[in-house]
């Protein structure tokens, strides 16, 4: 009998989330790929996402609340098979300012002990018990339809950069209208004949919208490098135009982890709450902020919050100032993430002293996915 593992991901609903849990998949297939893998994710996470996984057998979708209380999951789960070989849960369950500040991540995982059993074990994800090969690259494959649609698109231009100016936290974590403005003027100049791609999501929905309103759109799709608006399309579509292009350019988003699973290397003009902790075999640049300068990385405490002139409150690692600043970086490490001189090996060993040094030294400030960080300090 084929042994089925179920990888028990109910986490907030963000697109990169949704990575985690596929990631985690690979590994735990990579291990034993005659076992079969399963995934649980929040229903208003992209749970299409884990169709493109081959490593993916099934996907169940939990329509279960995550940010309110629900002590009476009311037949939630009962979509999920209840017998496994292996359940496999999110680590986050065990995480006392998970379940203080998330509720419904509480009660989703009480009830999920209630309902499904496991014959030979139940751990979390990345257990070795389980079968597990760390530091897995992640490759989707996307629909043929949405790489024709992204490929009528985007024309014939040889080079193809992709910006998505926000992801779906607050905007004052995210580099102003202005801002982008003279990033876009950058890029323009050094790469005049590259196709500029404006990629997020306008349309507000139960999953996620980007905190970039249409004005703040129009504008930038009015720079003279003549942007192509890939705005609200669908998921599928926008993955494949950031997969037929040379580089993904961002602040911290969870679309930045989908971008490495396309095999598109991410620029990150990094800073704000989170940094850069998902690797995936793909070269990678993360334009770090002078800690002295622009504090960042608070993680679950509150970003600082200053007012940038017309720019309004804005962290301070994103304001105009400090984008200015970093232009010639942000430019630099588009080069050679799109002519390929940087390697996925050397993009490891200068980030992560960087981002200790970003952290004042202190090295345990420091976590990735896989524990891929303790490889290089």
């Amino acid at each position: 009998m084929t042994e089925r593992a179920l990888v028990n991901f109910f986490y907030a609903q963000p697109v990169g989330h949704a990575i985690e849990a596929l990631h985690y998949c690979q590994g735990h297939y990579a291990a034993n790929p005659d076992r079969e893998i399963a995934v649980a994710l929040n229903a208003a996470t992209p749970v299409e996402l884990a169709s493109y996984c081959p490593a993916v057998s099934a996907a169940y979708a939990i329509d279960h609340p995550f940010l309110e209380p629900c002590p009476d999951g009311g037949g939630r789960l009962d979509g999920i098979p209840r017998e496994w070989d292996w359940v496999l849960d999110d680590f986050r369950r065990y995480q006392d300012i998970q379940l203080s500040t998330f509720p419904g991540l509480r009660d989703y995982y009480a009830a999920s002990d209630r309902h499904l059993t496991a014959r030979s074990g139940r751990s979390v994800v990345s257990s070795p018990a389980a079968g597990y090969l760390r530091h897995q690259r992640l490759r989707l494959a996307l629909p043929e339809p949405a790489r024709t649609a992204a490929a009528a698109r985007l024309g014939d231009h040889p080079d193809r950069i992709v910006v998505m100016p926000a992801g779906s936290s607050p905007s004052p974590l995210y580099p102003s209208p202005r801002s982008w403005t003279l990033v876009l003027d950058a890029l323009h100049d050094e790469f005049p004949d590259a196709r500029i791609v404006l990629l997020g999501k306008l349309a507000k929905s139960e999953r996620t919208a980007t905190s970039f309103g249409e004005e703040a759109l129009a504008s930038l799709l009015a720079h003279r490098s003549r942007p192509v608006n890939c705005f609200d399309l669908p998921l599928a579509e926008q993955l494949a135009v950031v997969e037929a292009s040379g580089v993904f350019l961002s602040p911290h988003t969870g679309f930045g982890l989908a971008a490495l699973a396309v095999g598109t290397p991410w620029l990150t003009l990094s800073g704000g709450r989170w940094f850069e902790y998902f690797f995936n075999h793909v070269p990678f640049r993360s334009i770090l902020p002078d800690p002295e300068r622009y504090p960042s990385f608070t993680q679950f405490d509150d970003a600082e919050i200053v007012v940038d002139g017309a720019d309004g409150p804005r962290t301070p690692s994103m304001t105009l100032a400090r984008i200015t600043e970093d232009l010639d970086r942000v430019v630099l490490a588009c080069r050679e993430l799109m002519d390929g001189s940087l390697t996925y090996e050397q993009a490891l060993r200068d980030y992560f002293p960087a981002l200790v040094a970003a952290h004042r030294g202190d090295a345990s400030a420091i976590w990735s996915i896989d524990g891929v960080h303790l490889d290089y300090l």
